[in-house]
């Protein structure tokens, strides 16, 4: 069968592939960029490669948030792991929807399906201890008072208001692996682990419980990838390539680099925790566990990135 020699490709989409900066939101805004997104895939997922899709939340989950605080006195809001199930249906249904018209339109026949994915974390993760991500509306401190349940953890912005914090704990393992890779044999394109996947713990034998908690998307395609025995991760983001000194006249773009030599960059704390960072992070130790390369780059460069003529390339060998 040729599924057997397809290589094997997880693909992490950043969020301005769906919505970009300065744009509210609007079903129309992020159809109309998921559909640029799609001519961009599209050839890479008609090429010798069984295809995952990963994708960020953010914005689409922090709505639903404030959905379900404006609208609590009719309608009983929801979980944080509910609202990201109810995030993943929203943009798995885009993604499904654009990608499988531009595949028709290039005369493929290959269907793309979004799964549901809980993301399994580890209930005593240090992160529980210590709430450390943002989410959902800012409020004034009275809606705050009202909003907050005990044990809860908020920030402060003088500017700004009060905003949530929640926990961020690592990915363990993907739960639907097992589904995933049997779709990936069957011939689907898969979309999965939509904004870091649904936070679940594992409380005994196989029982999963939704927990409260938001988990880096970066981290959980690495996890997904690593799980499925992909071959290649490839993380797209705003800007061509992992620079050294970035920002600044010096700058200059990472091109092909031995996953030793950006480990010692990691630890020597070159790329910035809040942007770049969980990127380069994810991508390293999908190669150091086994992975055979990792790509970060620029959404528009994608194919070009396949075949090392754009982006950051992080080889093994």
């Amino acid at each position: 069968m040729e599924e057997d020699y397809l290589k094997k490709l997880v693909v992490a989409l950043g969020g301005n592939a769906i919505l970009k900066y300065g744009e509210k939101g609007t079903f129309q805004d992020q159809i109309s960029n998921l559909k640029l997104t799609a001519t961009q895939l599209a050839p890479v997922i008609a090429s010798w490669y069984q295809v995952v899709i990963t994708h960020g939340n953010g914005p689409q989950v922090g709505n639903i948030l404030i959905q379900n605080e404006r609208a609590k006195q009719e309608v009983p809001p929801m979980p944080l792991d509910v609202c990201g199930a109810q995030s993943q249906g929203q943009i798995g249904y885009f993604l499904q929807q654009v990608l499988n018209n531009e595949l028709r339109q290039m005369g493929k026949s290959t269907e793309v399906a979004a799964i549901l994915t809980q993301t399994v974390v580890d209930p005593d993760d240090p992160a529980f201890s210590n709430p450390s991500k943002p989410i959902g509306p800012w409020l004034t401190k009275q809606e705050m008072l009202r909003a907050k349940k005990e044990a809860e953890s908020w920030t402060e912005d003088l500017e700004k208001g009060w905003r949530r914090k929640v926990p961020s704990p690592r990915p363990v393992r993907i739960h639907n692996a097992k589904c995933i890779e049997t779709m990936l044999q069957n011939g689907f394109t898969v979309v999965a682990c939509g904004g870091g996947g649904i936070p679940v713990i594992d409380t005994g034998d196989g029982i999963l419980q939704g927990i409260e908690a938001v988990i880096d998307k970066d981290l959980a395609s690495q996890c997904i990838a690593t799980d499925i025995r992909a071959h290649i991760l490839m993380i797209l983001t705003d800007v061509p390539a992992v620079y050294l000194n970035f920002g600044t006249s010096e700058q200059s773009p990472i091109g092909r680099i031995h996953v030793k030599s950006m480990r010692q960059l990691i630890e020597k704390n070159i790329f910035p925790a809040g942007s770049i960072g969980p990127k380069v992070e994810a991508a390293v130790q999908f190669v150091e566990k086994g992975g055979e390369m990792a790509i970060v780059a620029s959404i528009e460069n994608a194919e070009e990135a396949l075949k090392g003529k754009s982006g950051t390339v992080i080889i093994r060998g």
